[in-house]
């Protein structure tokens, strides 16, 4: 059997004007990842990434710690691997955020600036996985989830049964191909979303016909460092 191994980027630059980016700590999440994935022996035969700066850099970071694999001029980049437009769902859920720099100073007003935001995102997700409003959105969450299980298909249709896959991608998306695999409702798929660390790893096993989970989240390459600070959520 195949593996398609779902890696979440490193950690990107919250609250900075420009988000789709790596922070310093996700530049060294994803250096790790790729250490880890020399160190226990694993195959890198193809590497698949989203659109976003913040795939492309981390799978860069994670490339360089590897030591090999295919170059990136021979990387798959697929828009199906794309996250969901975070701005859009949050100003369709709070209008009054939608100035351009109002949701930091909402956030600079907070004593608590990642749990309110994380506060005010689930309102806001659970509005657009709702239903009831999907024609307020440019992709509506069965949309987003359909992009995302059609770059999935696209990537079973070409990839050799025993190649070991590597996607960099987002949270929104891992999560959305979860659904699709293991059958879980609307409603709860986004708290398994929120328990996705940056560069973690969920593996999916495929041969011809069938998809399996074979494991999820994985984070030992940050807890062998033995160093809580590099597990983050966001």
């Amino acid at each position: 059997m195949g593996a398609i191994h779902l890696v979440r980027h490193g950690q990107a630059s919250f609250g900075a004007d420009d988000y789709d980016r790596l922070s310093p700590l996700g530049e060294e999440q994803a250096r790790l990842l790729g250490s880890w994935i020399q160190d226990c022996g694993f195959k890198l035969d193809q590497v698949v990434l989203g659109t976003a700066r913040r795939h492309c850099q981390s799978a860069e970071q994670c490339l360089a710690a590897y030591g090999a694999g295919p170059a990136s001029q021979d990387w798959l980049v697929d828009a199906g691997f794309d996250e969901f437009d975070h701005h859009e769902v949050v100003i369709r859920y709070r209008p009054d955020l939608a100035e351009p720099g109002a949701l930091g100073r909402f956030l600079a007003q907070s004593a608590h600036p990642h749990r309110a935001f994380q506060s005010m995102f689930t309102m806001a997700v659970a509005r657009w996985v709702g239903g009831k409003q999907d024609d307020d959105y440019r992709e509506s969450w069965p949309a987003f989830r359909q992009r995302c299980r059609a770059g999935l298909d696209r990537l079973l249709a070409t990839a050799d049964p025993s190649h070991a896959v590597w996607v960099f991608t987002s949270g929104g998306a891992i999560s959305a191909l979860l659904q699709s695999v293991l059958a879980i409702p609307d409603t709860r798929i986004f708290e398994l979303n929120w328990t996705l660390v940056n560069s973690g790893v969920t593996r999916l096993r495929y041969r011809p016909g069938r998809v399996s989970l074979d494991y999820l989240n994985s984070q030992a390459h940050l807890e062998r460092q033995r160093r809580p600070a590099l597990i983050t959520y966001r």
